[in-house]
């Protein structure tokens, strides 16, 4: 299965701030690099070479170098060593295996090269264990002064009072704070099994190895030293080793030693590390050290790896968080003021204002401890632990649609792309390709769908078939090869296969053409040039160069043509006008076109000389089928409902990226298909007018790619979503500040710089990221304005009522409680809402404006105003209106004041799942977490009011009382509906 990455840039100001870390850390791992090698160097100068001697125990393994000797001479890059050792091939035979049949699978040889060796992990930090998330929860520091509150109540408490009675006001705020300690740390810890989990997933990356002489994938972590590895561009580099064969390698060793110029690997210098990246072309390597040994594994022994950096939209909120925070402890100060002179001034008017009791320093630590929890339920701290947990709740189900996030900001940036510059291979099409049409020696031929035959005639000569045959199997990225089950097995990229498919199927032997060929040079395929090039030697003398690529482009650089008796006569304009005819004729059938040539050349030539531009001899041409995947078209509808455009940007013709993009639905009347070339020839202004209306591009170049979607940022200004299909798009795309890419790509190095990875190639699993995306933007949005309401109320229940009655009808234990229901309980319940398909019918989130939007200060507002009336009203007529009266009237008054809002809250709750909609209930039952919240929450309040009066402040309640509690909770729901009518901008 192939795996393909998308690929998210940071917005705007913020990449900086987000990238920051990582480039500190990239810093400090060149750092090490280059003392490391410096060091190595001046040993090596030093040191003369001296006999080797092998330790006994890998003697009696069956090797003849160890690890240290080894890691040495790639680390240090030490010629001198590695010619004393026989060389490469000296190398492989001390440790017992074939650079060309690999090392034995058998288990005993297995395990003793394990034991001498080691395996290729990393020592990975130990997770954090769960009373590691009680401590940390236990550092906020209003949970510690309040901590202290309840130490000096204790005191004073059993001092005044004795024990149990006088503690049970410190135990109580003892109680709250470890439930809140423990509900976080709980929250925290799963978390990060979550994460761990991801992480797994992440590190999932195979390698093609031969073993046994079988060719086969295996995990990078099951590699070993003698296991000969097979690299091609795109590839990371999995362990340290030595070159064995190859051709145009070129390594991109940045990551380690920050050079922006890529090392040339060849026999000269054969020395590849561990992390860096293949660039260009491709070879064999000799894996020689492994996991910690390497010289990666010892850097990343050096440092520790830092956490996943803050969303925007995390730091958005943290502002949020910090202006509410100060406007809490304003209003907290003022309360304590406001206390503090009631009890003063009662004291006064007694004339007892100089004789100060335990009691009254009691009520003054309790007027503290007021004050102290106003700010612990003002400061929103559950706004970036809603977006932490309704993004973790998203990348696990994601994961279980077939999308693997890497990083957080991922999912809140696709909610808001309003555009997907989309590939179409194998994004919206299968890629499986098989070879469907075949235009050889002018004459065009079918390749049967059912029987998969294929007849070339007696028409078409024999020397042109042997052409064909060894420009297919010879130039080529692919393989033939026997698998493991000792089954032929074709490997390489879905053209490649289909082109190796195509020559097997008339009887050509891919071994027997690569054995009888001298390869001289390659350059491999990429997606600037659009071609490939093969040199080889021929037997006779000279040299012949195949060339294959992109139609157009390969037919361009022909002068000479194969006819149909197999002779090689000059190119005309009426043989090149049906060759075209033929492009377009194969294009306008949805095919993807390949250009096959070849040119002999009699002058000498060699590795150094770059393969000829022009004078090629076309050899024929091929269509490719691809065919559009299922569902492609429903979800390109979809997408246009939900106000995202979606855009075809392809390297194929452009006829057929257009019979592909109107069978999709991304190509209208009204819209634009054009070419690269064409592209790049626009000035400034025509690109303004006509890339909004672009909908195909063809033929595009990575560069093209990047232009269109800086364009589409600039004249739209929005948010674009990026698919690149190859390793020279992955960085581009990824480090240019274009918004948000989505990247396809089978290659390590396009996987690393992925955000978020497709798992099914499917163009449909990329609508489902865009939903989740919304869905993650949409629940913050959800909670915070229930937060909010929440702290509104709070803070002016308790500020009016201190300022005009002289006391708080809101404990300190009883503000906990309703902290915990706003803050984790409401984070775990409106952050992990689903998304709907209501979602997809709404335009995108706009990430410029206002997160706080003015439906949501009209739900806020009007819900506060509602809770507040309900709370005042009972605070001031609650004893008549109830008929209280006697010692303990104030108490079931506070206690119905806590009730009634702790109910508004729990019915505040369900009607904040819709922001706009009336009818909050739909799918509520299949929200289990959701369910699960509230139930918990009313249990808990009816523990807390009928059994912890003590602990709690409260009293048990009739049941008249509960009913008018929960009614008029209940009365916030139709309020909420009501509000839901009002119209706003």
């Amino acid at each position: 299965m192939w795996i393909w990455p998308i690929y998210f840039s940071s917005f705007g100001d913020s990449k900086s701030t987000i990238d920051l870390k990582h480039t500190l850390q990239l810093e400090k791992f060149r750092v090490a690099v280059l003392v490391s090698q410096a060091a190595l160097q001046f040993i090596q100068g030093l040191s003369l070479p001296s006999e080797y001697t092998v330790p006994e125990e890998v003697k009696a393994a069956g090797f003849q170098i160890c690890a240290d000797e080894l890691g040495s001479i790639v680390e240090g890059h030490d010629v001198k060593k590695l010619k004393i050792h026989g060389g490469v091939e000296g190398i492989a035979e001390k440790l017992s295996t074939s650079t060309t049949n690999g090392i034995s699978i058998s288990a005993p040889l297995m395990n003793k090269r394990k034991e001498i060796y080691g395996i290729n992990k990393f020592d990975e930090t130990p997770p954090k264990g769960f009373w590691v998330f009680v401590w940390e929860a236990l550092q906020d520091t209003t949970l510690m002064i309040l901590g202290i509150c309840a130490l000096v109540s204790l005191i004073v408490g059993i001092t005044m009072e004795g024990w149990p009675k006088g503690a049970h006001d410190g135990l109580g705020i003892v109680a709250s704070i470890l439930l809140v300690v423990f509900v976080t740390a709980t929250s925290d810890y799963k978390q990060s099994l979550q994460f761990k989990d991801l992480d797994k997933e992440k590190k999932k990356i195979m390698i093609q190895v031969t073993r046994d002489g079988l060719r086969q994938k295996i995990s990078i972590y099951d590699l070993l030293p003698g296991d000969i590895v097979h690299l091609a561009i795109g590839d990371q580099v999995p362990a340290d080793g030595l070159f064995i064969s190859g051709f145009s390698v070129l390594i991109n060793e940045s990551s380690i030693s920050g050079e922006s110029e890529p090392a040339n690997i060849n026999e000269a210098n054969p020395f590849l590390l561990s992390g860096t990246k293949v660039q260009d072309g491709s070879c064999k390597m000799l894996v020689t050290t492994v996991g910690m040994r390497t010289q990666w594994g010892k850097l990343m022994a050096t440092l520790s790896e830092g956490g996943d950096d803050e969303t925007p939209l995390q730091v958005k909120l943290n502002g949020v968080a910090t202006i509410i925070g100060k406007i809490g402890l304003f209003f907290a100060v003022v309360t304590f003021a406001v206390l503090v002179q009631g009890l003063f001034n009662h004291k006064l008017q007694e004339g007892t204002h100089w004789n100060w009791s335990g009691d009254d320093a009691k009520k003054m630590l309790k007027f503290f401890a007021v004050a102290v929890t106003i700010v612990v339920v003002a400061v929103p701290e559950g706004l970036p632990l809603a977006v932490t947990l309704s993004l973790a709740f998203a990348m696990k189900k994601m994961m279980n649609d077939k999308a693997l996030v890497r990083h957080l900001a991922a999912c809140e940036t696709m909610g808001s792309s309003t555009t997907i510059c989309s590939d179409k291979t194998g994004t919206l099409t299968t890629n499986h390709m098989t070879v469907v049409k075949a235009c050889i020696c002018g004459e065009i031929k079918e390749v049967s769908g059912t029987d998969k035959s294929f007849n070339l005639g007696s028409a078409v000569p024999e020397c042109a078939v042997k052409i064909l045959l060894q420009s297919i199997f010879i130039n080529t990225g692919g393989e033939v090869v026997n698998n493991k089950d000792n089954k032929i097995e074709i490997l390489g990229t879905p053209t490649e296969t289909a082109l190796l498919e195509f020559g097997l199927l008339f009887g050509g032997d891919f071994q027997t053409e690569r054995l009888a060929s001298k390869i001289v040079k390659v350059e491999p395929f990429n997606s600037a040039k659009k071609k490939m090039g093969v040199a080889i030697e021929l037997p006779e003398g000279g040299f012949r160069v195949y060339c294959k690529g992109a139609s157009e482009i390969v037919l361009e650089a022909c002068d000479k043509v194969i006819d149909s008796n197999g002779n090689v006569v000059p190119l005309d304009e009426v043989s090149a006008n049906r060759l075209k005819s033929t492009i377009e004729q194969f294009a306008c059938e949805a095919l993807r076109t390949l250009c096959l040539a070849f040119m002999d050349i009699e002058s000498d030539f060699s590795a150094q000389n770059p393969l000829p531009l022009t004078g090629y001899t076309c050899i024929g041409i091929v269509g490719i089928k691809d065919p559009m995947r299922p569902g492609v078209k429903e979800s390109v509808a979809l997408c246009r409902a939900a106000g995202i455009t979606v855009r075809m940007v392809t390297g194929d013709n452009i006829n057929t990226a257009k019979a592909i993009a109107r069978e999709c639905g991304i190509l209208t009347d009204d819209g634009i298909a054009i070419e690269g070339p064409c592209f790049r020839e626009q000035t400034e202004d025509e690109l303004n007018k006509i890339v909004p209306k672009i909908q195909v591009m063809a033929r595009s170049s990575p560069m093209d790619k990047h232009t269109l979607v800086k364009h589409l940022r600039t004249t739209l200004g929005e948010v674009v979503a990026v698919t690149g299909d190859g390793t020279n798009d992955a960085p581009a795309l990824h480090e240019a500040d274009i918004g948000l890419a989505m990247g396809i790509a089978g290659t390590e190095v396009a996987k690393e710089s992925a955000d978020v990875i497709i798992l099914d190639d499917n163009f449909s699993t990329i609508v489902t990221v865009a939903k989740w995306g919304r869905s993650v933007y949409i629940n913050i949005q959800k909670f915070v304005q229930f937060q909010l309401t929440v702290n509104v109320v709070a803070l002016i229940v308790n500020f009016s009522s201190a300022c005009l009655t002289g006391s708080a009808p809101l404990t300190a234990v009883q503000l906990l409680w309703v902290n915990m229901i706003m803050d984790t309980l409401g984070a775990l319940a409106l952050a992990t809402e689903p998304p709907n398909n209501e979602l997809m019918r709404r335009s995108p989130v706009g990430r410029k404006g206002n997160f706080i939007s003015n439906v949501m200060w009209r739900n806020i507002l009007g819900q506060s105003f509602y809770q507040f009336a309900i709370i005042w009203y009972l605070q001031t007529r609650g004893k008549v209106a109830f008929c209280l009266d006697g010692p303990d009237s104030d108490l079931i008054l506070n206690t119905l004041i806590f009730n009634s809002f702790v109910f508004c809250q729990v019915f505040n709750e369900i009607s904040s799942r819709e922001m706009e909609k009336i009818n909050v209930f739909e799918g509520i039952l299949r929200n289990y977490v959701f369910v699960t919240v509230l139930a918990c929450t009313v249990v808990f309040q009816i523990i807390i009011v009928q059994f912890l009066g003590e602990f709690a402040n409260t009293t048990p309640l009739s049941l008249s009382q509960w009913f008018i509690s929960i009614f008029l909770g209940f009365l916030g729901m139709p309020v909420a509906a009501a509000l839901k009518m009002i119209p706003v901008g």
